[in-house]
């Protein structure tokens, strides 16, 4: 059964770059019946979806955050990072990492989360100076 677990800092200041890890337990990484993705939820608003990470390395970004964000695998460790720059007060939010079946990953991208089968409990961070 594979679990997620994301770990990083809680604070970050404005225009610095937010880091987060997702540790994958239970399965592996490379593994094709997943891909990787990271979602937020700021306060008092909907989930959204930021980029996802396949099992062999592609990359896809939400085309609104695309400029500032980019997701990477350590295989050796079985994690995948979040790393978005530029952070502004607008970027506090409660980061998920999740993962899904890639042959849903259009949907997902469209917002239908139902079909994430996998969420870490979350981590909030707060930008702020």
């Amino acid at each position: 059964q594979v679990q997620l677990q994301e770990s990083g800092p809680g604070l970050v200041k404005p225009s610095q770059t937010l880091s987060l890890t997702c540790t994958v337990s239970g399965g592996s990484i490379t593994a094709s019946y997943y891909s990787w993705s990271w979602i937020r939820q700021p306060p008092g608003k909907g989930l959204e979806w930021m980029g996802v990470i396949a099992y062999d390395g592609t990359t896809y970004y939400s085309p609104s955050l695309k400029s500032r964000t980019s997701i990477f695998m350590d295989t050796s460790k079985n994690q995948f990072s979040l790393q978005l720059r530029s952070v502004t007060p607008e970027d506090t939010a409660v980061y998920y990492c999740a993962a899904g079946p890639p042959e849903t990953e259009s949907a997902v991208v469209a917002g239908e989360y139902r079909y994430l089968e996998v969420w870490g409990q979350g981590t909030l961070v707060t930008v702020s100076s």
